[in-house]
């Protein structure tokens, strides 16, 4: 009777305490390269405000802007290792352990935003994804950081001839060194957080990012020219430690899901209202801007092939034949 009686209480004590822990508070550290005032963080705090809401103020984002937890890699290590519960690196940072992920990065792929929100949040992208919990992250989507375009304090990029002799900043990323050195450029990979400092003392010629990070980040005080060069389209990656993950309740899970998914369209939204913006900004600022023309850019995709088809024979060919496949698809729409 009195074993019964135990666990009984056992029981009661279980049946109380499993609806509090599905409530808990969370707090979540939400790290990521850009300025408070770039797109990229717009959309961490409207994800933190949908978050609140959906968990009725259990679930805390805190977030840290400006590499406040560290360049790409450290933050990476720190979600893989469970110290940090999220953060939202560009893609390219991923390549370097699933290096599917280069094809993000392959040249002149995408011409439209359209055509860009349809390969990320298609089969394809969903396939990067899946790739992810063997890696110790999970990822909730895709964000926009926008085409990305060349800054330099040399001279304007018109052609791909420009680009040869400059030394320019690249992410440490494969397919980006492949890509200028097709161009005779001279690349050097580095982390953002280094790369003010080595424009202002030029150590490096230049850099290639989006025209809201040109301009969140003042390169225009350090660099004269932008050129409208085009060359990649760049998203970033909401990202999950796959730790912290596992330690959520299922209902948890799915706040952080459709917190997601609902914050995804809004920072798009921003993201590329800020590019429009960014040029006549950054041309009041004195930066000298230049388009590049569709012949030209039609020359620089054919000299950056061999470039692409170098990675495309080292990747699965399964998810190199997806993504053919969903570039024809998306080309005729």
């Amino acid at each position: 009777m009195k074993l019964l009686r135990t666990l009984a209480a056992a029981g009661l004590c279980i049946g109380l305490v499993a609806p509090t822990w599905a409530q808990q508070e969370r707090v979540i550290r939400f790290g990521h390269l850009n300025n408070a005032d770039h797109p990229v963080s717009f959309g961490v705090k409207r994800f933190a405000e949908l978050l609140a809401a959906k968990s009725s103020g259990k679930m805390k984002v805190q977030e840290f802007p400006a590499s406040q937890l560290g360049n790409e890699m450290q933050q990476q290590s720190a979600l893989q290792g469970g110290v940090q519960q999220m953060s939202a690196p560009a893609t390219t940072s991923l390549a370097g352990i699933v290096k599917e992920f280069g094809l993000v990065d392959f040249p002149f792929s995408v011409s439209s935003f359209a055509q860009a929100d349809a390969l990320l949040d298609g089969p394809l992208g969903q396939a990067l994804i899946a790739k992810l919990p063997d890696k110790g992250l999970v990822a909730l989507g895709y964000w926009d950081l926008g085409f990305r375009n060349v800054t330099n304090s040399k001279r304007p990029i018109g052609k791909p001839e420009d680009l040869e002799g400059l030394k320019i900043r690249v992410i440490p990323n494969p397919v980006f060194l492949e890509t200028f050195k097709a161009f005779k450029a001279n690349p050097v990979p580095m982390p953002f957080a280094e790369l003010y400092g080595a424009l202002e003392s030029r150590a490096v010629d230049g850099q290639e990012n989006p025209y809201s990070v040109i301009l969140s980040n003042k390169f225009f005080e350090v660099q004269k020219f932008v050129s409208a060069t085009n060359h990649v389209y760049a998203a970033n990656i909401v990202l999950v430690s796959k730790k912290f993950w596992d330690s959520l309740s299922p209902a948890e899970q799915k706040m952080m899901h459709e917190a997601a998914d609902e914050a995804r369209g809004y920072q798009r939204q921003v993201s590329r209202a800020a590019a429009q913006k960014a040029v006549g900004e950054l041309q009041a600022k004195g930066a000298q801007f230049n388009e590049v023309s569709a012949a030209e850019q039609v020359r620089m995709r054919e000299i950056a092939k061999p470039a692409i088809d170098k990675f495309a024979a080292q990747y699965d060919p399964a998810i190199v034949k997806l993504y053919n496949d969903e570039l024809a698809r998306i080309r005729k729409q």
